[in-house]
């Protein structure tokens, strides 16, 4: 919903785009802060998750995503674009705790070697919302409401949602993990050097990715691409976070311990499938367009799909082929013009699919009794989602839109770089 409120912020306060970005500052700003007490808290008096537990820390997140959200309503009351900004800041506080808990709970239900696959299979569910949320944003936002009030009845509704969701949360009957190693206080998981380079991973990573979705709209918009109107250019959007279910649906398979390669192959096959005609249907029901308009993205689902082949099932091989692909579609991007580099932008979604579920398993492997607090810290580092995008929109204020593309192009590099060597455990796995 991020991509999809900036330009409407942008619009109503007629700010730059560097200070639309700030939007992504706000937000992605209090995964830094949050996770940043966190940490404080976990190196002075112990892990926190040890003592409330994965579910009630998921509950609490949904409960304070839930306060952020509903404060939207006094915001559009009094409009003042700080409070805008406070609010999505509370969000972002809720979903620190959610994303601290839920990431590494996942990881633990079973075998550390199958750990990416759980994470890339929940983050697929996770990329269904990113998928279905531009679209109906778009829709409410710049179509169905008008003005100042575009965004009250939505935000109201996503509060009431969390609340729900917490409850059943907390009803629910979920499998108990408790760490039978001694929680020390300090901080021993920074001793891990495979760790460390993921944080960095995990910030270029988010940067990136937030980046080029939260300017696609007004890339869009440029005459010399597509020339469309916010509204039309929110179906791309959707498309591009799209992309991310659909490789996360087929990394989840990939990545798994099915040895019958055959039924792995078909069953990619089958989520890809799927997983296109719930995109191409969501966009239908919004615009009633016909499936021709989107066919030019198969194209990057058959490069998908060959990259997985590369990537042989290895979560750090997989990476760095779908990092080197980023690079590519950026590159193809910046230096064409028209629909060649509409979709080459978009289609980078796609290859992100997989990065956070690899990256953040990749990190957090034999961190032991560390686990928690080396997921909060990797949790830190989507700090990037706040800096990385008012880099680039300062940029697109210096040089364009079209040619501002370039900020994203080193973060897929490092991250290329962790897929081929930073994700190594070194003997004895800890920095000295």
């Amino acid at each position: 919903m991020n991509d999809i409120l900036i330009p409407h912020l942008k619009d109503i306060f007629e700010l730059s785009h560097f200070k639309a970005m700030m939007v992504q500052l706000a937000f992605f700003g209090a995964y830094f802060i949050g996770s940043l007490i966190y940490f404080l808290i976990s190196v002075n008096f112990g892990d926190p998750i040890n003592r409330i537990g994965y579910k009630n820390g998921m509950v609490w997140g949904l409960l304070l995503a839930a306060l952020g959200s509903a404060m939207f309503f006094p915001a559009t009351i009094v409009q003042e674009y700080w409070l805008y900004l406070t609010a999505l800041f509370i969000v972002g506080l809720g979903f620190v705790l959610l994303q601290i808990t839920a990431n590494p709970y996942i990881a633990i239900l079973g075998t550390e070697k199958t750990a990416s696959s759980r994470l890339n299979l929940a983050q697929g569910f996770n990329s269904l919302g990113t998928t279905i949320g531009p679209l109906i944003g778009g829709y409410l936002i710049f179509k169905y409401f008008a003005g100042n009030q575009a965004v009250k009845l939505p935000y109201l509704f996503f509060s009431i949602l969390f609340i729900i969701l917490a409850f059943i949360i907390k009803t629910a009957k979920l499998p108990r993990f408790s760490n039978p190693d001694i929680i020390e206080k300090g901080a021993g998981a920074l001793k891990f050097r495979h760790l460390v380079f993921g944080m960095i991973a995990i910030f270029m990573y988010v940067g990136g990715e937030v980046s080029i979705g939260s300017i696609m709209i007004s890339f869009i918009g440029l005459k010399e691409i597509a020339g469309l109107s916010e509204n039309e250019a929110s179906n791309f959007v959707s498309i591009y976070w799209g992309g991310l279910m659909i490789g996360r649906f087929s990394g989840a398979i990939s990545l798994s311990k099915m040895s019958n390669t055959l039924k792995k192959q078909l069953l990619m096959l089958l989520s890809t499938l799927v997983t296109f005609f719930i995109i191409y249907f969501a966009i239908y029901l919004k615009s009633d367009i016909t499936l021709t308009y989107i066919l030019p993205f198969l194209i990057f689902i058959v490069l998908n799909y060959f990259a997985f082949i590369l990537g042989k099932s290895l979560p750090n091989r997989t990476l760095l082929v779908f990092a080197m692909m980023a690079i590519i579609l950026l590159i193809t991007g910046i230096s064409t013009s028209g629909m060649v580099a509409l979709w080459s932008i978009v289609g980078i979604g796609i290859f992100n699919s997989i990065m956070w579920s690899n990256i953040f398993t990749l990190s957090i492997a034999g961190l032991g009794k560390y686990t928690s607090q080396g997921s909060s810290l990797l949790v830190m580092m989507i700090l990037g989602g706040a800096i990385i995008p008012v880099i680039q929109g300062a940029v697109a204020d210096s040089i364009g839109v079209h040619l501002s593309f370039i900020v994203p192009i080193a973060c897929y590099l490092y991250i290329a770089f962790y897929g081929w060597k930073g994700y190594k455990q070194i003997k004895h796995s800890k920095m000295k």
